[in-house]
């Protein structure tokens, strides 16, 4: 290895066009997360131009980087859309999660060691949150989408697996959407606040096979609910969020079938 030392001044800086590329990618791919953009929404690659004003490139860069993301799939001369909702896509996914997450809870809870005590700190404060009264429960479906995320989140990088987190978290974007959808439009705060208690009160009893089994359910019972989405929910939400939706994306070129 070469003793020389680097100047971190002489390395070449970012592109204005790569900085730009990056700003749209970020704009847009929090515009599908909050659902401004929904399933089966198009855009254009001039729309994006127009709306973030840059050049054709980096609002092309952004969109091919959303579509290696899973968030965005181009289709003809320039046009892009939101991945449709296709449920074989998301019932691989949910496996996918359903193994992680099992394997984490099988690595993390032991019946024959005691947890250790970042795990229980970890669990005194998923407590916290999840386990209060009816009373204090939050109600807003984005917040509680986000506040699973948190939870199933930590379950699994509290395992230790770097890799396994990192799997874990390119899972949780491509379901976020559905997930939203879910917790926005659906009824399903209560059941999450009931089996999230459930969880962990098993991992702290140092239950490895509730506390997995109690995981799988729980995943399954999601993706069931990822199940019933039906276009008629779609255009519930598309029509809920109209005032707020991307306006680069006219109802024109709108696709809700």
């Amino acid at each position: 290895m070469s003793d020389t030392l680097i100047d971190p001044y002489s390395l070449p800086l970012p592109s204005r066009s790569a900085s730009r590329a990056e700003h749209v990618y970020f704009s847009l791919r929090d515009d599908i997360f909050e659902m401004r953009l929904l399933p089966g929404d198009r855009v254009t690659e001039g729309s994006i131009a127009e709306r973030f004003d840059v050049s054709r490139t980096p609002a092309r860069e952004a969109l091919q980087r959303l579509q290696s993301d899973g968030l965005m799939q181009g289709y003809v001369r320039g046009g892009w859309e939101v991945v449709p909702i296709d449920f074989k896509r998301f019932d691989d996914l949910y496996e996918m999660r359903k193994l992680i997450e099992t394997f984490a809870i099988s690595k993390l809870v032991s019946e024959a060691t005691p947890l250790s005590g970042v795990v229980l700190q970890m669990l005194d404060e998923l407590e916290g949150v999840w386990n209060v009264p009816l009373s204090r429960r939050v109600r807003d479906g984005r917040e509680v989408a986000a506040l699973d995320e948190a939870f199933h989140h930590a379950l699994v990088c509290a395992a230790g697996n770097e890799e396994l987190t990192s799997a874990m978290q390119r899972v949780t974007d491509r379901i976020r959407v559905v997930r939203r959808l879910d917790f926005v439009y659906g009824n399903c705060i209560d059941v999450t606040y009931d089996e999230h208690v459930a969880i962990l009160g098993a991992i702290r009893r140092c239950e490895a096979e509730r506390s997995a089994a109690l995981i799988a359910r729980h995943i399954e019972g999601s993706q069931a609910e990822v199940r019933s989405l039906t276009v008629h929910r779609l255009q519930s939400a598309r029509t809920a969020m109209k005032p707020d939706s991307a306006p680069y994306a006219p109802p024109r070129i709108r696709r809700t079938t």
